[in-house]
């Protein structure tokens, strides 16, 4: 199996065409300061960062499809969770001493409470409105069973309770106390089965496609934006002096190519992103690969089982299977309706985008990064095994797995939904050829003139500090200067500090943040007194990272 993996990805890349040449043969150009590709999150956050940091620039933004937000940040297509790590286990690793790890859990936490004042922010300029629109209270739990899963749960509750960003975070092993939290989870329930659970009131449920609709809509009321829909990039060209000329076809008007001179580039098209990096031809393109994993989720929008559940519930996954297939049961409220969400499942399809070619993926495979796509395979066949079991999945198998988190649900009441595609990151690397990447990666080239998002996890609930890196990054020199130092900070008043370790600055950013996003906050108390962990050593390595596909 591990050799037929080799010879499929080997044979894959013999056949891939080369990167697309660029074009310039299309009719006048076109100029702008800034071209933004692709009309999601990422776009929106950096174009309304730029806007507000270099008034005087202009903007571009392009999108292939006919509206902004219709791919990965539409709310459809993913869980809409505002990842702080108050209940993802896998942001917590268990150290082969038994011991947990809490540094990730930290960094998406301080990550997400940016992204909190970023949207303040815009509310509080007017730029984004009714804040309910796209950010709801919904509590965060984690949810496990059986002996070792409580252990850990325990220990991780205590390691957390180190930091002054999870204060506040409640741990119980009582069945009432943890059906009164969460109904649907313990109905039907084994009274005698061992559990144990944790719930943080302050967690997020957030509608990313409204955020970016909202951002994007205030642009375009700029006189130096420009918005281009149905248009597609089919080419790069770099300039002798280091702008860039972008052919891009007009989908409407029978693909009537025209070009774009613009200063400085940027790529967040999502799945797509690889392939366009590719296309510039930069060298830096070169290290990576993709490889693309969807998803799906079974919906419910009956009353009966909408009403009785308000919280977002992360399990662990099960044994052997990787951290991309915890299951959670989730709250969602999208367009002003509840709906409960389980899954997700992991899908296979070769597109790059949930409205993209089958050819994307052989299309990206180069000789370049064939090697390191087949050291991941041979590296991760735990994945490999567990996207083939998942791909083949039968409904009454969903429904089983769903069944471990509500036990008394109806099969009647669900249905199923294919959410969007993830595209995760392989690396080169000296040492083993290549690696799955966690998190998202900005890829630029050495003079700061064309800059890609590649990944996925934890994706849109931290994109305003994954755009304020691309611009420290890329932008070095203004975000040195006072002038953009005094605007960043008015934007993120946290901006150069640390919140972690100073419950004083915390407290203060949590309640300004759910002011002004309508948000519930009330300050933490004294933590829980919880049974105490015993840290056990495991014969087992400790947890490697593996891809997770951040639905």
């Amino acid at each position: 199996m591990k050799k037929m993996t080799a010879l499929l990805l080997a044979a894959a890349a013999s056949f891939s065409a080369a990167p697309m040449a660029a074009k310039a043969q299309a009719s006048q150009d076109q100029e702008t300061d800034v071209l933004l590709i692709g009309g999601g999150i990422m776009s929106a956050t950096l174009g309304t960062y730029l806007q507000e940091l270099q008034p005087d620039w202009s903007m571009t933004m392009v999108e292939r499809l006919d509206g902004v937000a219709q791919e990965s940040s539409n709310g459809w297509n993913n869980a809409g969770t505002g990842h702080s790590a108050l209940m993802e286990l896998n942001y917590t690793p268990q150290k082969k001493d038994g011991s947990i790890s809490i540094e990730k859990a930290v960094e998406i936490n301080e990550a997400f409470q940016i992204s909190r004042q970023f949207w303040s922010h815009q509310v509080n300029s007017g730029v984004m409105h009714d804040p309910h629109s796209f950010i709801n209270t919904v509590p965060h739990m984690s949810f496990v069973w059986g002996d070792d899963n409580v252990n850990f749960l325990r220990g991780r509750y205590a390691a957390l309770q180190q930091s002054t960003l999870f204060r506040g975070m409640k741990y119980s092993e009582d069945h009432a106390q943890i059906k009164e939290w969460a109904p649907l989870v313990m109905e039907g329930r084994d009274p005698n089965q061992k559990v144990a659970a944790t719930r943080t009131e302050i967690g997020t449920d957030v509608n990313y496609g409204e955020i970016t609709r909202q951002l994007v809509g205030s642009l375009q009321k700029k006189e130096n934006f420009t918005l281009s829909l149905n248009s597609e990039v089919r080419g790069f060209k770099r300039n002798a002096d280091n702008t860039w000329s972008v052919t891009v076809a007009d989908l409407k008007h029978n693909e009537e190519e025209h070009v774009i001179k613009a200063k400085f580039v940027f790529i967040g098209a999502g799945g797509a992103a690889l392939k366009l990096l590719q296309e510039t031809g930069i060298p830096e393109a070169e290290n990576y690969a993709g490889f693309p994993v969807g998803g799906q989720f079974l919906v419910s929008e009956n009353p009966d089982v909408v009403n009785r559940h308000l919280a977002k519930v992360y399990g662990q996954a099960s044994v052997g299977a990787p951290p991309m297939s915890v299951p959670h049961i989730d709250t969602r409220i999208l367009d002003g309706k509840r709906v409960v969400l389980f899954g997700p499942f992991a899908t296979f399809s070769t597109k790059f985008l949930k409205n993209g070619s089958l050819w994307d993926l052989l299309s990206s495979t180069t000789t370049s990064n064939v090697g390191p796509m087949v050291d991941v395979g041979l590296d991760n066949f735990d994945l490999v095994k567990y996207l083939i079991s998942q791909v083949m999945l039968s409904d009454d198998d969903r429904f089983e797995a769903l069944k471990e988190y509500y036990p008394d649900a109806k099969q009647a009441d669900w249905r199923l939904w294919q959410a969007g595609q993830r595209v995760q990151i392989i690396k080169r690397d000296e040492e083993k050829g290549g690696v799955l990447r966690l998190g998202t990666e900005v890829v630029s080239d050495k003079e700061g003139t064309v800059a890609a998002l590649l990944g996925a996890s934890p994706g849109a609930s931290t994109a305003a500090p994954i755009m304020l890196h691309l611009m420290e990054k890329v932008f070095k020199d203004k975000v040195a200067s006072p002038e953009w130092q005094a605007k960043l900070k008015t934007i993120i008043p946290s901006y150069g500090t640390a919140l972690n370790g100073n419950i004083d600055a915390t407290e203060q950013e949590l309640e300004y943040t759910s002011r002004v996003l309508q948000l519930k906050y009330e300050k933490p108390q004294a933590p829980d007194a919880v049974p105490q962990a015993q840290p056990q050593a495991t014969s087992q390595p400790e947890s490697k990272p593996v891809a997770d596909i951040a639905l």
